[in-house]
């Protein structure tokens, strides 16, 4: 580590990834440097942030509370060294985005775009399952469904309405009478899927205002939308998915889709970021070309 902001950068990461390797990844160093770059700030403060075993890591009372008043400040130091930056013609820097694996998929053709018109640019995505405080973690900026985004940010739309779709593979329904109601699930094999906090996904769906949840069953419960579609393609049973990761595999008919009128559209991915009254260079570099690339259609 350069110095003692590095350092203390490099304690905030492990404070959020609560994992040495994950927060070395982010921070592009070794595990070992890291480790000793935590305890180098120990050391110095004579006082132990983290509780360490060979399987887990947490903060102690000392350390939440270092943490809790050491992220706003590094933040403050990226704010300014962002004003600076802001008088540049061209954006130069790391802009770090938070998002999921499925919205980062979406994502990437233009951030592609995006590192293509500014070479001087560096762009660190994180993908988690689970919403973060982006401004604690160190973020730029976050990607997620608009109807989970926090109160307190603003928002970019990044495309289309989209909505989830119930599917199966053709030798699924060939042997299984496809289901008509949300009812008729139950007597379904379904591919479930298990949130980040643990609890199986209860599928929703609505038709002229009615609003139906069906906790479903089924042989197989996963936690990654990619496991499922393998899942649902090789005909264990049927899947409730991104419309988004399937239309490719309806479109060619390896799978079908199904109940189509209980599966309305609902608001997209939206980049969304703090309200706070300037905006990073390289940020609103990216929000600018997602606004382009919206106007285009």
């Amino acid at each position: 580590m350069r110095d003692a902001t590095h350092e203390y950068e490099a304690i905030v990461r492990l404070a959020r990834t609560s994992n040495f390797r994950a927060a070395a990844v982010e921070l592009g160093m070794s595990p070992s440097a890291l480790s000793h770059a935590v305890a180098a700030v120990e050391a110095r403060l004579g006082i132990r942030l983290f509780n360490r075993t060979t399987r887990s890591v947490s903060l102690t009372e000392a350390g939440e509370q270092f943490v809790a008043r050491v992220a706003p400040a590094l933040a403050d130091i990226r704010y300014a060294v962002e004003q600076v930056n802001s008088h540049r013609e061209t954006p130069m820097g790391t802009l770090r985005i938070n998002t999921s694996v499925g919205a980062a998929r979406q994502f990437m053709p233009t951030v592609l775009d995006y590192i293509s018109r500014y070479p001087e640019m560096k762009v660190d995505i994180v993908t988690e399952n689970k919403l973060v405080d982006i401004v604690a973690g160190g973020f730029d900026a976050g990607i997620r469904l608009a109807e989970y985004l926090p109160q307190d940010m603003i928002s970019v739309p990044l495309g289309d309405r989209q909505r989830m779709v119930v599917v199966a593979s053709p030798g699924y329904f060939a042997a299984n009478p496809p289901p008509k109601t949300p009812a008729d699930l139950l007597s379904h094999r379904c591919i479930r899927m298990r949130m980040p906090g643990g609890n199986i996904w209860s599928w929703e769906f609505e038709r002229h205002g009615e609003m139906v949840n069906i906790d479903v069953d089924g042989l197989l419960t996963l936690d990654e939308p990619n496991l499922i579609l393998e899942a649902a393609l090789a005909g264990v049973g049927i899947a409730f998915m991104n419309e988004w990761n399937v239309e490719d595999h309806v479109a060619d008919g390896r799978l079908v889709l199904v109940m189509d009128e209980w599966t309305p559209p609902f608001p997209g991915l939206c980049l969304y970021y703090p309200g706070r009254r300037h905006v990073p260079a390289g940020l609103r570099a990216m929000i600018d070309l997602i606004k382009e690339k919206r106007a285009k259609g």
